[in-house]
């Protein structure tokens, strides 16, 4: 149980910072902060790694591994993040994703070796994932929930650009590290959180551990898939067995036997590897067809990002009241559509326009999805389940890299 009672030290000279009254909250202005770099490190390398490639002399493949590794991190992150808030509170969770992003923008932007910058970008994956599930979890309106989500579409739109800016202007591996502007929100959110609950005593690190190696062997698969997908369907039969005996565990049984659950996650997942590639296959494609500079490039695919994060919001609203078959039709519809485009187009303005359809299917896709998920799941599992669509989500976008160096490879 919460304590009700304010803690009032903050004239105190020398007592730390303690959490204002719940009723206050915190202002969503923080909250969309922390969040929104974290799409800084999913489509920000998307112009800077043929630098990368070349200043380490690798592959453009090999070079993947950074986004890939993020990918990951995110994914996992995710549901990993949010137990650790629920058992140890909001200051705790803060804390260990601060260290943890401090620590991966250390690393990516001082030592050129490709396996750091992995380290140090599935790190800074991790805490800006528990970033991002921390300022969700804080909000106290419609309207601050719309400011995060806004927020990382935003970020996620200007991303490219503003990395291949910073890798001008500075180097390629200071782009890497742009995800670390969340702790710019940090003393914020710390000083208007609300009063930390009593730990729980109910975490299940098997169930958490089987987790783990299922997402891990997952993001592997499409760089080698055979051992990869024996790993994955290891751990899943493995995670399957453990729910028999902890139905109530790190992945609530009861979430896996709602239909519309599963169905919604896995487009989800869908929607995001399409989406994710796409953005990764666009810059190589027009500068084919163009021969235009990275910053020219970076300018052109903002707008069809933009317009998928925007208009997203519109459509959303539009098909709130959809059966779950016409949403499943029409946002994968959007999603192929635009693929087929990027596949068949001989002019920059197709290209374009597929991205925009795959953005706009992703972005709207994610929002109509989860909510048909969260309805779909009994109440006391609705965070739970809010976790795990947000896991299959960030798979896809650590598929979609993968997929577009396999197909530009």
């Amino acid at each position: 149980m919460s304590d009700s009672s304010p803690l009032r030290t903050a004239g105190r000279p020398g007592m730390p910072q303690q959490p204002t009254p719940s009723g206050r909250g915190v202002p969503a202005v923080w909250l969309a902060l922390l969040a929104g770099p974290l799409s800084f490190g999913i489509a920000g390398p998307s112009l800077i790694l043929p630098d990368a490639a070349r200043d380490l002399g690798v592959s453009l493949g090999a070079a993947t591994w950074i986004v890939t590794a993020f990918g990951w991190a995110i994914a996992l992150g995710t549901p990993l993040m949010a137990g650790l808030q629920n058992h140890q509170g909001v200051r705790r969770a803060l804390s260990a994703c601060t260290a943890l992003v401090a620590l991966g923008a250390v690393l990516v932007a001082a030592v050129p070796s490709l396996p750091v910058l992995m380290l140090g970008s599935a790190a800074q994956g991790l805490g800006t994932a528990g970033f991002t599930t921390i300022a969700m979890s804080l909000t106290r309106s419609a309207r601050s929930m719309g400011l995060v989500t806004s927020s990382l579409a935003t970020v996620g739109a200007a991303a490219p650009l503003i990395t291949d800016l910073t890798a001008g202007a500075l180097s390629w591996r200071a782009g890497l590290a742009l995800p670390a502007l969340s702790l710019l929100a940090v003393p914020g959110v710390l000083h208007h959180r609300p009063a930390d609950p009593s730990p729980e005593s109910s975490f299940d690190p098997r169930g958490a551990a089987l987790l783990t190696a299922l997402v891990t062997a997952l993001v592997f698969v499409p760089h080698s898939w055979p051992p990869a997908a024996a790993c994955a369907l290891t751990a899943g039969g493995l995670l399957w067995l453990h729910l028999r005996t902890r139905p109530d565990g790190f992945v609530p049984a009861s979430i896996l036997r709602a239909p519309v659950f599963l169905l919604t996650s896995g487009l989800a997942f869908l929607l995001a590897a399409v989406n994710f590639a796409m953005i990764y296959l666009l810059p190589a494609l027009l500068t084919e067809q163009t021969g235009w500079s990275s910053g020219a490039v970076g300018m052109a695919i903002l707008w069809p990002l933009l317009f998928g994060g925007v208009a997203s919001y519109a459509t959303i609203a539009a098909t709130a009241k959809a059966p779950v078959k016409t949403v499943a039709v029409l946002f994968p519809g959007l999603a192929a559509t635009g693929a087929v485009l990027a596949g068949a187009a001989a002019s920059p303005v197709l290209l374009l326009t597929a991205q925009a359809l795959t953005s706009l299917a992703a972005a709207s896709g994610q929002g109509a999805f989860a909510a048909r998920a969260a309805a779909a799941v009994p109440g006391d599992a609705r965070a739970t389940a809010m976790g795990q669509f947000n896991l299959c989500y960030l798979l896809g976008a650590a598929f979609g890299p993968a997929i577009a160096a396999t197909l530009t490879g």
